[in-house]
């Protein structure tokens, strides 16, 4: 479906420069956001490489398990159909981790991988589990003890003075959302064997 919207996108763009007069502007506007999308992709591919391997180092040294077993109790009750031990379990954590300290970069590759794990348990592979959904809601309004550096940038040295709404902000955020998927998960419309 997002492919169609995006090639809709494209084909009117073009149409819409073609009859303004503008399809210079239209062409030079692609090949900006190409390069765009180039310098993008090659900035992120270090950030993924290091927090991967930095995940990996963790996931053979055991602390993954060690951290997954301290937030045993939150994470049994949040994804009950993930198994305990499952290393969805320990990726999930590490992308919470890594969102609440506002390393928004570091969590990406995290929360993929979880997202990739969380699939392997899934038994209908085109529509997302309770857990996903779960999972996705926590990780968009994730708690936020440390301001992210973007934030801080922007805001110079008033950026103490939103410390404490952030992370007021960022908790009810987190709350309602855990709230929103556990009330629509419970709906016989949103179940997931009436999803097929």
């Amino acid at each position: 479906m997002l492919n169609y919207i995006w090639l809709g996108m494209m084909v009117i763009s073009l149409i819409a420069g073609i009859f303004t007069g503008r399809i210079d502007e239209v062409t030079d506007a692609a090949i900006n956001m190409s390069k765009t999308a180039v310098e993008i992709s090659i900035g992120l591919i270090g950030i993924m490489a290091l927090w991967l391997g930095i995940m990996k180092i963790a996931e053979k040294s055991g602390l993954i398990s060690i951290i997954a077993k301290v937030v045993k109790p939150i994470t049994v009750r949040l994804f009950p159909d993930v198994p305990p031990d499952h290393p969805a379990m320990g990726s999930i954590v590490l992308n919470m981790s890594a969102n609440i300290l506002g390393l928004g970069n570091a969590a990406t590759p995290l929360g993929l991988k979880a997202m990739e794990q969380l699939q392997e348990l899934n038994e209908q592979k085109d529509t997302a589990t309770n857990s996903m959904v779960m999972f996705l809601a926590i990780n968009t309004s994730s708690v936020q003890l440390i301001i992210p550096a973007a934030v801080v940038a922007l805001m110079g040295a008033t950026a103490s003075q939103i410390f404490l709404t952030t992370i007021l902000a960022t908790l009810c955020s987190t709350i309602a959302a855990v709230i929103a998927v556990k009330f629509f998960e419970k709906m016989k419309r949103f179940s997931v064997e009436n999803a097929s």
